[in-house]
């Protein structure tokens, strides 16, 4: 795995740290080592187009990938997923196994979880219906059929070799912005990024609603989750439980904006969640939950701390993880693009924030350090995205830009800078 050379880590990271971040913070007594080059990683093999790249490890040892992948563009026809393992932390990859074929009705981004037990599901986004067109304020929207339809998963066994020829549909609540989109909710509007995470012995997942396709394809949004109370333990699919969160009619939303989606989340160590997700004003919202999930923060931008500056991202993902083994556990870190951009563009270096928990009034809160550099493209147009983080004696991070997907092994001296200026630790 390769980095680029002194000469040009030192201007990115002179852009990328300098004066951003809360003025109080020290700079780092050395500064970390310059950002990975994309082209440096192993490739993870698809089909041509491909998207969310995300891995499960398996109880062996085995690397399990599910992605979105086709053989057109993002939204074509045959779009559909599949995976792909790997026994040697990801430099080579074995056939892609389609979970769905391309001869269906299309199927995305698809979310792999394991369970205890050693299954492993799959959540995705399921044109059931097989429509070829919606109703949408544009040409583009019209004619995307790959985020709409049933919320449906299907499960391996055999650690992705084969999948269940059945599938499952989610039975999602009914809420507001579905019964206000152009079909008053007969059709439902969504997707998930991320993976699901285990908490207090249920699984939850992030997802988002859409109230309407149109300019800049996802016209108007808000961020949800799915809980499961006993597939952590439940064989049988037709018995597992679903709970849609937040409690009521509204998800959650952004303070300024019509959009509130890709959301996900992990758990403090008091039982609190926590989550991040996008919108269109230049910076990302998070909230905290101290009820499981039933109700959560008021809307709010994302802050290095309670209290202080902005954290700048534009309309990108923007993952937050825990860090559960190795010498960083307990600890977490924050994908984004350090920019207050409002669009999809500017993905391009990526950057980590080290986060670690802080006690307040409410219950533990995150504060994060400045922002690391950790993956760049020599072509700025390039666009990083859909991360997935796995720790293997190590940090291997996957990442995509539509039409190549890697992985690469991330320096430990890269890692160990994300933790020097977080505020009060």
């Amino acid at each position: 795995m390769g980095t680029v050379t002194t000469n040009t880590a030192t201007a990115l990271m002179g852009l990328v740290i300098c004066g951003i971040g809360p003025a109080q913070y020290e700079a780092p007594a050395a500064e970390p080592p310059g950002p990975i080059d994309i082209e440096t990683g192993w490739e993870i093999p698809s089909e041509g187009y491909c998207d969310q790249p995300y891995v499960v490890k398996l109880a062996d040892g085995t690397w399990l990938c599910v992605m979105t992948t086709g053989t057109g563009h993002e939204g074509s026809r045959g779009q559909h997923i599949v995976s792909t393992r790997s026994r040697d932390k990801g430099r080579t990859w074995g056939p892609l196994v389609d979970i769905e074929p391309a001869d269906g009705p299309e199927a995305s981004w698809a979310m792999p979880f394991r369970t205890p037990g050693g299954r492993v599901y799959v959540f995705y986004t399921y044109n059931a219906r097989n429509l070829r067109e919606v109703l949408a304020d544009t040409d583009y929207a019209r004619r995307r059929v790959d985020t709409l339809g049933e919320y449906a998963f299907k499960y391996s066994d055999d650690g992705g070799r084969t999948w269940s020829r059945r599938r499952w549909y989610i039975p999602v609540r009914e809420t507001a912005i579905d019964r206000a989109n152009p079909y008053q909710g007969k059709v439902r509007f969504f997707w998930g990024v991320g993976k699901p995470m285990e908490h207090d012995g249920a699984m939850i997942l992030g997802f988002a609603k859409v109230g309407r396709f149109g300019e800049g394809f996802i016209a108007e949004s808000e961020s949800w989750f799915l809980k499961s109370d006993n597939i952590l333990t439940e064989p049988d699919p037709d018995r597992v439980r679903w709970e849609t969160l937040p409690e009521g009619d509204r998800g959650l939303r952004s303070p300024e904006g019509p959009i509130a989606e890709e959301v996900n989340l992990v758990a403090l160590s008091d039982g609190s969640l926590f989550c991040t997700y996008r919108t269109v004003a230049g910076h990302p919202c998070h909230a905290y939950s101290r009820d499981g999930g039933r109700t959560w923060t008021p809307p709010a931008f994302m802050t290095y701390y309670p209290g202080g500056p902005l954290v700048d991202h534009p309309r990108a993902a923007n993952f937050v993880r825990k860090l559960t083994a190795g010498p960083y556990a307990g600890r977490y870190i924050y994908w984004f693009h350090n920019h207050p951009g409002r669009g999809y563009e500017g993905r391009n270096p990526a950057h980590l924030l080290g986060g670690v928990e802080h006690d307040s009034p409410q219950g533990k809160v995150i504060h994060w350090g400045r922002p690391v550099a950790v993956l760049y493209a020599k072509d700025p147009s390039i666009r990083i995205s859909y991360p997935d983080f796995i720790w293997d004696d190590g940090l291997y991070i996957t990442e995509t830009q539509k039409t190549t997907a890697r992985v690469h092994a991330v320096p430990d001296a890269l890692l160990k800078a994300l933790w020097v200026s977080v505020a009060g630790d």
